[in-house]
């Protein structure tokens, strides 16, 4: 329909001479009072025209052409906002479509197959996925679902390193557990791992082979095991969530075949490198930064810089049109200078969009907490699943904007009531399910058959019975789920769809509390169990993009 009006209220205002080529815009207004949309058209022009804006926009409305099947009323408001009002028909096969596109009602070409890469959880193989890392995991695969639902062709991508420094600690911490099984006392330093999954480590080492590794280095088996069985982890807690990647992409792998070095010489010959007391340093005052950044230490080993720099001059060869980076919070004052490096290698990095998500802090009864001592000074992802569920882990992440700090309570997550927003929603699914379920039976009660729900046609005429204010209200909210997907889709931001669906749920509480959905009439019955239908639709594709459950019984 904004396409559509956008379309007549273009040809108008070329009809009146005002412009050609303006292609107004229209917007829901935020009073319900002031229509169904809203333009601002006639204020534009009246500043070119220097006109009395409230005029332009009566000229406007004179000379519109709008089908009153679907428009009831135009009117001028305000300043000079045109505000339009749409008939309950329009609203009503509106509700037709939902029924007939049923999954796929919400998808759309808005991507346009736009060929898109999503990178996120990203931890290096050192330890079992944490609560924060489950945040950027659940944020990151809801924003591949919301690109795929608009049309893009998405790749999920994790990258990682299992070589340098902290591998190598990795390894010789496993090495040292091994060695206390060995009965021998080993000094533990600082910075090393601590949590009981390297001492479970070593107990297998120790079970498999006894004492037989005793000489071994710490970057040998014990270095490999680690690797192999954290990362069999990690994939398996992503697995529980749903969560699953297209491509593991080993940091190493870009050494190995020398684009680390293609980095370092093209910047050099670009004039955007240069060594100063044994270091190779980045011109990153020339892109904006306070100072220049060091690329190369004097030891010869690289600074994250320089291989994420390489990284993604390598997203770019393969040809993604959008490169989305899913980042924690301790990335904020660090990404800026990747950015840089590819700017100065001639690349645009308008098609890259970084995302940050700020910290967790889990809460029960209002008091922050530690769940488990294990796993030493950190909640494991695994430990807050056990704790709450797969579906409330998913939906807690999701329902606050990435850029806020989040409190999760765990309290809240786990109750089987309305207070909990996850039950909330769930609980208007199944609630419609169950509906749908008896209806057959209660149809029987008033003495005529129903059928199957699922094959009722929405016809115009039955459709036409919808005529109660809760009823088209939760008409008017259904149809917007397209519109829910595609703005959040382009800004990245899931928890306004949470937003949304809530107010589907609220508005179908009401419209069931108010009105008896299977009644003696016949064909309002057959109406109010289509407007069920739509809205089981509605939450159910909502459930898929977030990747949650759509239960039938509660």
């Amino acid at each position: 329909m904004k396409e559509y009006l956008s379309e007549r209220f273009q040809k108008a205002v070329k009809a009146l001479g005002y412009v050609d080529g303006l292609r107004p815009e229209f917007e829901k207004p935020r009073v319900p009072e002031h229509g169904d949309l809203t333009t601002n058209v006639a204020m534009v022009l009246a500043k070119n025209l220097k006109r009395n804006a409230r005029q332009v926009a009566a000229d406007i409305v004179s000379r519109v052409n709008l089908e009153r099947e679907f428009v009831e009323k135009v009117e001028v408001a305000g300043p000079g906002f045109i505000n339009v009002w749409f008939t309950d028909r329009f609203f009503l096969h509106e509700l037709a479509s939902i029924v007939e596109k049923g999954p796929s009602f919400g998808k759309s070409s808005l991507g346009r197959g736009k060929k898109t890469q999503v990178e996120f959880v990203s931890a290096n193989p050192t330890g079992p996925l944490t609560v924060g890392h489950g945040r950027n995991g659940v944020f990151g695969d809801t924003v591949a679902n919301l690109l795929q639902w608009t049309g893009h062709e998405v790749t999920r991508e994790y990258y990682f390193n299992n070589a340098g420094r902290q591998m190598r600690i990795l390894g010789d911490s496993v090495r040292l557990r091994y060695l206390e099984l060995l009965g021998q006392r080993a000094e533990f330093p600082d910075g090393y791992y601590q949590g009981d999954y390297i001492k479970d480590i070593a107990k297998r080492l120790f079970d498999q082979f006894g004492d037989k590794l005793h000489d071994e280095n710490a970057e040998g088996v014990f270095k490999q095991r680690a690797e192999t069985e954290i990362f069999d982890d990690i994939k398996k807690t992503c697995g529980r969530l749903g969560i699953h990647f297209d491509v593991f992409y080993n940091e190493n792998s870009l050494y190995e075949a020398g684009k680390v070095k293609e980095v370092i010489d093209e910047l050099r010959e670009r004039g955007y490198a240069y060594d100063l007391d044994g270091a190779v340093w980045f011109k990153a005052t020339t892109f904006g930064a306070e100072k220049d950044k060091v690329i190369v230490k004097g030891t010869g080993e690289p600074t994250y810089r320089l291989p994420d720099i390489a990284y993604h001059r390598e997203k770019f060869k393969r040809g993604f049109d959008l490169i989305v980076d899913i980042f924690g919070a301790d990335h904020l004052a660090t990404y800026p200078d990747v950015l840089a490096g590819l700017t100065a290698l001639g690349y645009d990095t308008d098609h890259i969009k970084v995302l940050i998500h700020q910290f967790v802090t889990l809460i029960r009864d209002g008091v922050v907490v530690k769940m488990s001592t294990r796993r030493a000074t950190f909640v494991t992802l695994d430990e807050l699943i056990d704790e709450v569920g797969v579906d409330a882990v998913r939906y807690f992440f999701l329902m606050r904007s990435i850029g806020s700090h989040l409190n999760f309570d765990l309290s809240l997550a786990k109750k089987q009531s309305e207070e909990n927003p996850v039950y909330y929603l769930q609980y208007a699914h199944a609630r419609i399910a169950s509906i749908i379920r008896f209806a057959g039976e209660s149809a029987k009660e008033f003495g005529y058959q129903l059928g199957a729900v699922t094959d009722l046609r929405p016809s115009p005429d039955v459709l036409g019975l919808l005529k109660h204010p809760e009823e088209l209200g939760l008409v008017k909210l259904l149809i917007e789920f397209p519109e829910a997907v595609e703005s959040c889709a382009l800004s990245f931001e899931p928890h306004r769809l949470c937003d949304y669906l809530n107010e589907v749920a609220t508005a179908f509480h009401r419209f069931y509390h108010n009105h008896r959905v299977v009644s003696q009439e016949e064909n309002v019955t057959k109406a109010r169990l289509i407007l069920c239908l739509a809205a089981r639709i509605v939450l159910a594709n909502g459930f898929k993009i977030f990747g949650i459950s759509a239960p039938e019984r509660m």
